[in-house]
């Protein structure tokens, strides 16, 4: 059963990094990061019980909470160069 979950995740970390690659904007690219990252912290998890070593969950606190710093970090730092994706307006083009 540990061995199904580890493969669904797994398939699920190559679906967001396909989503990563190619998603239209900046934000979902950014999501899909996140969720890769989220997905890796159940990875590390359930590698460590699978394999009977329960100091793998520290470690992967620590790499949910290195997650989550980095995520705002890039938001906190997209937003103050202005970063934006350009808006289509009909009127721009005539």
């Amino acid at each position: 059963m540990i061995t199904a979950a580890i493969i669904a995740i797994f398939v699920v970390m190559v679906l967001s990094i396909i989503r990563a690659i190619a998603g239209p904007t900046f934000y979902d690219r950014i999501l899909a990061v996140n969720m890769f990252g989220t997905k890796t912290v159940l990875m590390i998890a359930l590698l460590g019980f699978a394999m009977g070593r329960p100091e793998f969950l520290d470690i992967a606190l620590v790499y949910a909470l290195i997650n989550f710093i980095s995520v705002i970090a890039v938001l906190r730092f997209s937003k103050s160069i202005g970063f934006q994706e350009p808006e289509n307006h009909p009127e721009e083009r005539r």
